[in-house]
Protein backbone atom coordinates (compact mmCIF):
# COMPACT_ATOMS: atom_id res chain seq x y z
CA UNK A 1 0.00 0.00 0.00
CA UNK A 2 1.14 3.60 -0.68
CA UNK A 3 0.55 6.76 1.56
CA UNK A 4 1.07 9.97 0.44
CA UNK A 5 1.31 13.01 2.78
CA UNK A 6 1.23 16.43 1.73
CA UNK A 7 2.77 19.45 3.85
CA UNK A 8 3.33 22.95 3.26
CA UNK A 9 0.40 24.54 2.85
CA UNK A 10 -1.01 27.70 5.17
CA UNK A 11 -1.53 31.13 4.90
CA UNK A 12 -0.07 33.56 2.37
CA UNK A 13 -1.06 36.93 0.87
CA UNK A 14 -1.90 37.50 -2.13
CA UNK A 15 1.14 37.48 -4.79
CA UNK A 16 3.01 35.10 -2.61
CA UNK A 17 4.49 31.97 -2.47
CA UNK A 18 4.40 28.25 -0.89
CA UNK A 19 5.85 25.11 -2.09
CA UNK A 20 3.68 21.96 -1.19
CA UNK A 21 5.97 18.74 -0.60
CA UNK A 22 4.19 15.17 -0.99
CA UNK A 23 5.92 12.33 0.34
CA UNK A 24 5.54 8.88 -0.48
CA UNK A 25 6.07 5.69 1.60
CA UNK A 26 4.91 2.43 1.78
CA UNK A 27 5.98 -0.73 -0.93
CA UNK A 28 8.65 0.11 -3.17
CA UNK A 29 7.33 2.74 -4.45
CA UNK A 30 7.88 3.49 -8.61
CA UNK A 31 5.12 5.61 -9.33
CA UNK A 32 4.43 6.11 -13.34
CA UNK A 33 3.28 9.98 -12.56
CA UNK A 34 2.45 12.16 -9.73
CA UNK A 35 -0.27 14.88 -9.97
CA UNK A 36 -1.52 17.66 -7.81
CA UNK A 37 -4.97 18.40 -7.88
CA UNK A 38 -7.08 21.18 -5.86
CA UNK A 39 -10.78 21.70 -4.17
CA UNK A 40 -11.80 25.07 -3.67
CA UNK A 41 -15.05 25.30 -1.29
CA UNK A 42 -18.26 24.46 -3.51
CA UNK A 43 -16.20 23.80 -6.57
CA UNK A 44 -14.76 20.53 -7.75
CA UNK A 45 -11.61 19.33 -7.86
CA UNK A 46 -9.33 20.13 -11.04
CA UNK A 47 -6.37 19.36 -12.09
CA UNK A 48 -2.97 21.56 -11.35
CA UNK A 49 -0.01 19.70 -12.89
CA UNK A 50 1.94 16.81 -13.35
CA UNK A 51 5.09 15.13 -13.91
CA UNK A 52 6.24 12.04 -15.35
CA UNK A 53 8.50 9.89 -12.62
CA UNK A 54 11.11 9.52 -15.04
CA UNK A 55 11.42 13.32 -15.06
CA UNK A 56 11.06 13.67 -18.81
CA UNK A 57 7.39 15.45 -19.16
CA UNK A 58 5.41 17.80 -16.82
CA UNK A 59 2.38 19.04 -17.56
CA UNK A 60 0.38 22.41 -16.57
CA UNK A 61 -3.25 23.43 -15.65
CA UNK A 62 -3.18 26.55 -18.11
CA UNK A 63 -4.61 28.74 -15.15
CA UNK A 64 -1.08 28.26 -13.16
CA UNK A 65 1.56 28.23 -16.49
CA UNK A 66 4.03 30.28 -15.53
CA UNK A 67 3.73 30.57 -11.89
CA UNK A 68 3.87 27.11 -10.67
CA UNK A 69 6.55 24.69 -11.23
CA UNK A 70 6.43 20.64 -10.15
CA UNK A 71 9.45 18.87 -9.09
CA UNK A 72 10.29 15.51 -8.05
CA UNK A 73 13.22 14.18 -5.97
CA UNK A 74 12.90 10.80 -6.83
CA UNK A 75 15.58 9.37 -4.27
CA UNK A 76 13.09 11.21 -1.54
CA UNK A 77 10.22 9.78 -2.90
CA UNK A 78 8.41 13.31 -2.69
CA UNK A 79 7.08 15.22 -5.00
CA UNK A 80 6.86 19.33 -5.30
CA UNK A 81 4.62 22.08 -5.95
CA UNK A 82 6.62 25.62 -6.22
CA UNK A 83 3.88 28.06 -6.32
CA UNK A 84 4.54 31.90 -6.94
CA UNK A 85 2.22 34.54 -7.56
CA UNK A 86 -0.87 33.42 -6.00
CA UNK A 87 -4.33 34.48 -6.41
CA UNK A 88 -6.92 34.58 -3.56
CA UNK A 89 -9.31 32.28 -5.80
CA UNK A 90 -6.88 29.56 -5.58
CA UNK A 91 -7.37 28.99 -2.33
CA UNK A 92 -8.32 25.34 -1.91
CA UNK A 93 -7.76 22.00 -0.30
CA UNK A 94 -4.22 20.87 -2.38
CA UNK A 95 -4.28 16.86 -2.65
CA UNK A 96 -1.24 15.00 -4.52
CA UNK A 97 -2.05 11.92 -6.05
CA UNK A 98 0.14 9.09 -7.89
CA UNK A 99 0.07 6.64 -10.69
CA UNK A 100 1.18 3.68 -10.41
CA UNK A 101 0.96 1.82 -13.95
CA UNK A 102 1.60 3.36 -17.33
CA UNK A 103 -1.28 5.53 -18.74
CA UNK A 104 -0.56 6.20 -22.50
CA UNK A 105 -1.40 8.53 -23.97
CA UNK A 106 -0.20 10.61 -20.70
CA UNK A 107 -0.70 14.12 -21.91
CA UNK A 108 -4.71 13.26 -22.88
CA UNK A 109 -5.75 11.28 -19.29
CA UNK A 110 -3.44 13.48 -17.25
CA UNK A 111 -5.96 15.65 -16.14
CA UNK A 112 -8.43 13.18 -15.25
CA UNK A 113 -9.07 12.03 -11.65
CA UNK A 114 -9.14 8.61 -12.72
CA UNK A 115 -5.60 8.44 -14.34
CA UNK A 116 -4.54 8.07 -10.48
CA UNK A 117 -4.30 4.94 -8.47
CA UNK A 118 -3.54 6.97 -4.59
CA UNK A 119 -4.15 9.75 -3.32
CA UNK A 120 -3.03 11.74 -0.12
CA UNK A 121 -5.56 13.78 2.51
CA UNK A 122 -4.77 17.28 1.09
CA UNK A 123 -3.41 19.97 2.97
CA UNK A 124 -4.77 23.79 3.17
CA UNK A 125 -3.65 26.66 1.00
CA UNK A 126 -5.18 29.95 1.58
CA UNK A 127 -4.64 33.21 -0.08
CA UNK A 128 -5.66 36.45 1.36
CA UNK A 129 -6.57 39.31 -0.43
Amino acid sequence: QVQLVESGGGLVQAGGSLRLSCAASGRTFSPYAMGWFRQAPGKEREFVAAIRWSGASTYYADSVKGRFTISRDSAKNTVYLQMNSLKPEETAVYYCAAATSPKRPLNVVVGRETTYDYWGQGTQVTVSS
